[in-house]
C-alpha cells in the first residue's frame, strides 16, 4: 500500500520534502466549490449533505494534490447539536444564541450522535474515495474557542464576552467546557472509527487568554479530549492548533500530549526549531505571502524548509487560506516545496 508520509511526520520521522496540506484548502478560493456551495442551500446543508461534502474535501486532492485532506465541515457543529440555533449570516460569519450561565446544566447532548451522523457518513466516503496515499484528517473545535462562539453568540475581535464571562462565571465556564471536551471526544473517536487517519483540534483563540487561563480553559479540557481518544483509539494520532499561544507553545504540547503543534506565523523560527525537537511540529506560513506571490512567497516557504526541514514536519499555513489567494499560488507553493525549496 502507498505510504502516507503525514502519518510517517505525526510518529516523529523526518520526511522531506515534508507533506503539505492547508487549512481551509476546501473553500471559496476554488471556482468549483463555489458551484458546488451554490447548489447546497445554506453552508451548514453542505457540512450535512455527505454527497456534497465528500464532493468539496476532494475538490483540492484533485486540482494540487495534497498529502492530506481535511474533512470538510465545521466546528460549530457542536453547539448546532446542542440546538443552539447556529446559522451563517453572508458577510457576517455564524451567529448562534448567546448562551447565559444558567442555561449551561440544560444543554442536552443525548441526540449529538444521531445529529451529526451525516458528517460521520462523509468520512466513510472520503477514505473509500481518497488515493491510498493521501491522509485523512478529522477535526473538531477546542472547547474553548467553541465556547467563544456559544458564549457571545458571533466572533468578536478579542473573546471578550467569553472571557468576561469565564472570570465572572469560572465554575459555569468549567462546567461547559467540561461538555464541550466529552461532545468533541466522541464526535473525534467516531470520526477516526469511520476512517480519519489523524485528527486536528483547531483552538483558534487560545491566544487571546492569559497565562492562567491558557491553562485552564484551553490546556485542561484540550487534555481531555486527548485521553478520551485514545483510550477509545489508543494509536490515535492528534494534531493541536492553539493559534496565538506563542511562548505558551511548550506547556501545551506538554500539559495535552498532541502530537504534533500547529503554529501561526508569528512563531519565530528559532523558537519553533526548539519545539520541534520535542516533537512534529506543523506550519507556518503567513496567508499573506501565499496571496502576494512572487519573492515573498518563495523566501516565506524556503525558510520554513531551510528552519524546520530537518526535523518533524507537516508544511501548512500559520492559518487557513484566504477566499482571494490566487490559484496560480498554490500550484506554485506545492511545486516548490515538493522540490524542497
Amino acid at each position: 500500500m502507498p505510504e502516507r508520509k503525514l502519518l510517517r511526520v505525526l510518529a516523529g520521522e523526518t520526511v522531506f520534502p515534508p507533506p503539505i496540506w492547508l487549512m481551509r484548502q476546501a473553500g471559496r478560493y476554488l471556482p468549483e466549490y463555489r458551484e458546488t456551495r451554490a447548489r447546497a442551500g445554506g453552508f451548514l446543508d453542505l457540512c450535512y449533505n455527505p454527497d456534497l461534502a465528500t464532493e468539496v474535501t476532494l475538490q483540492p486532492i484533485r486540482r494540487f494534490g495534497f498529502d492530506a485532506a481535511i474533512l470538510f465541515s465545521d466546528i460549530l457543529v457542536i453547539p448546532d447539536a446542542l440546538r443552539r440555533n447556529v446559522r451563517f449570516v453572508q458577510g457576517e460569519g455564524p451567529q448562534m444564541d448567546p448562551i447565559a450561565p444558567h442555561e449551561i446544566a440544560g444543554l442536552d447532548p443525548t441526540n449529538a450522535e444521531t445529529h451529526l451522523a451525516p458528517v460521520i457518513a462523509t468520512v466513510t466516503r472520503l477514505r473509500a474515495e481518497l488515493p491510498e496515499e493521501t491522509t485523512l484528517i478529522g477535526f473538531c473545535g477546542a472547547p474553548w474557542t467553541v465556547a467563544t462562539y456559544m458564549i457571545a453568540g458571533h466572533g468578536t475581535p478579542d473573546q471578550g464576552p467569553a472571557r468576561r464571562f469565564a472570570y465572572q462565571h469560572p465554575e459555569a465556564m468549567d462546567e461547559l467546557l467540561e461538555l464541550l471536551a466529552e461532545m468533541s471526544a466522541e464526535y473525534l473517536i467516531r470520526q477516526l472509527q469511520a476512517g480519519a487517519d489523524c485528527v486536528q483540534i483547531f483552538d483558534s483563540w487560545a491566544g487571546v487568554l492569559d497565562e492562567l487561563s491558557f491553562h485552564r480553559f484551553s490546556i485542561g479540557p484540550t487534555r481531555r479530549i486527548v485521553e478520551r481518544v485514545r483510550a477509545a483509539v489508543p494509536q490515535a494520532r492528534i494534531i493541536g492548533f492553539p493559534k496565538g499561544a506563542g511562548p505558551l507553545l511548550p506547556a501545551y504540547r506538554e500539559g495535552t500530549g498532541v502530537d504534533a503543534v500547529g503554529l501561526d506565523w508569528s512563531v519565530p523560527f528559532s523558537f519553533a526549531a526548539d519545539l520541534q525537537r520535542q516533537g512534529p511540529v506543523q506550519g507556518n506560513l503567513d496567508p499573506l505571502r501565499l496571496i502576494a506571490g512572487g519573492r515573498a512567497l518563495d523566501e516565506g516557504i524556503d525558510a520554513i524548509l531551510r528552519s524546520l526541514g530537518h526535523g518533524p514536519l507537516i508544511f501548512n499555513l500559520g492559518h487557513g487560506i484566504t477566499p482571494d489567494a490566487p490559484i496560480a499560488h498554490v500550484e506554485h507553493l506545492v511545486e516548490r516545496v515538493r522540490r524542497g525549496g
